[in-house]
């Protein structure tokens, strides 16, 4: 049998660059190698591409460092990366791509638009689904339209905070404090913050601008943080569900990746029918924003048991601590065996869509 070849991306101009490193050693240690040839490809955090030898260069760093040159042709009928270092390029035929890639440029639909030029397949959501999945204020119109009862909010672009009290009147107007300051367009909680009073609503305000144009200020909810797992194509399943215990006030970057006093539980017991309607939940926002792939949905579940939606990571991470492959775990599925998974639905996707590689 011939051995396909997938090509890992990883890194990436995003706030969580370093994330999606680790997420890429976990992710190339479980590619089957009976099956698979791998060419690792890294993005700097100032966009250059370029060609990663080994995992050991992911972990010293010295894949920076690299001299040579990788671009993703967009040319439909080479379906191949180049390398180029001095004058020689290297054409090297690729069957699907893995964007291990979280936040901005490369989670966000700009990748992925890449890669359907280049008709190669790839894991994960299209265009669409991960573009509006990216922007908090457009998930949340898809939520509303569904009918699921998510945290209210007020929008504020980045202009606006040339008059910031006209600005902090409008929030102060419709939400009451404490409330939560979000970049609509940044992952992995960068920029996030609480403000109890004005004060520290104009500097969170401020905050989140460095992280985009677009600012989102949410209404606090009290309730329990709790994850699902969604993985499929056209009839997409949800995993179990875990709780985060944040070592913090809140789950911001630096209590998910640096406090180790941040846990996560598998299977936490919930009130009510909290449990199933997350699964239900997750599965009916994951096909409302034309999800493809895997998900992980975010909630809180109040002391009811009622099920408030948060938001929705189209690649989630795959590290040590990472919730999406500990729920797939818990329901028997390997980190080797989901990862094929995830291969295999990206074949089945450039099938169903026309394309020539159906990864058979």
């Amino acid at each position: 049998m011939n051995k396909k070849t997938v090509a890992v991306l990883f890194g990436g101009r995003s706030s969580e660059h370093e994330v999606s490193c680790v997420s890429a050693k976990t992710i190339i240690s479980n590619i089957n190698r009976d099956l698979y040839e791998v060419i690792i490809v890294g993005i700097t955090k100032e966009g250059k591409w370029i060609k990663v030898n080994s995992i050991e260069d992911i972990t010293s760093g010295k894949w920076k460092n690299g001299t040579t040159t990788a671009v993703i042709s967009p040319d439909a009928t080479q379906k191949a990366v180049l390398f180029l270092e001095g004058n020689k390029v290297n054409i090297e035929k690729v069957d699907v791509v893995f964007p291990v890639l979280h936040g901005l440029n490369g989670e966000d639909g700009t990748v992925q638009g890449l890669l359907e030029l280049a008709g190669i397949p790839y894991v994960g959501c299209g265009v669409v689904a991960s573009g509006v999945s990216m922007d908090k204020l457009f998930t949340k119109i898809i939520a509303d339209s569904l009918g699921i009862r998510q945290a209210k909010y007020a929008a504020v672009l980045k202009k606006e905070l040339e008059q910031i009290h006209k600005v902090t009147e409008k929030i102060e107007s419709v939400l009451p404090y404490p409330v939560f300051i979000k970049p609509s367009n940044a992952g992995s909680s960068r920029g996030v913050s609480k403000a109890t009073n004005r004060e520290e609503l104009i500097a969170g305000l401020y905050a989140a601008a460095e992280h985009d144009r677009k600012i989102l200020v949410e209404e606090t909810i009290i309730g329990r943080e709790i994850e699902c797992a969604v993985l499929g194509g056209n009839e997409p399943r949800a995993s179990g569900v875990g709780e985060i215990i944040a070592a913090a006030d809140f789950y911001d970057y630096d209590a998910k990746y640096n406090n180790e006093e941040s846990k996560t539980i598998i299977s936490p017991e919930l009130p009510g029918n909290a449990t199933e309607t997350v699964r239900d939940f997750a599965v009916k926002i994951f096909k409302a924003v034309d999800g493809y792939g895997l998900s992980r949905v975010d909630f809180f579940v109040i002391n009811d048991g009622e099920v408030i939606f948060n938001e929705i990571n189209t690649m989630p991470g795959f590290t040590a601590i990472s919730m999406y492959p500990k729920l797939w775990e818990a329901k028997g599925i390997g980190k080797p065996q989901l990862i094929e998974k995830l291969l295999q639905l990206a074949f089945a996707r450039a099938a169903e869509a026309g394309g020539e590689n159906d990864g058979q």
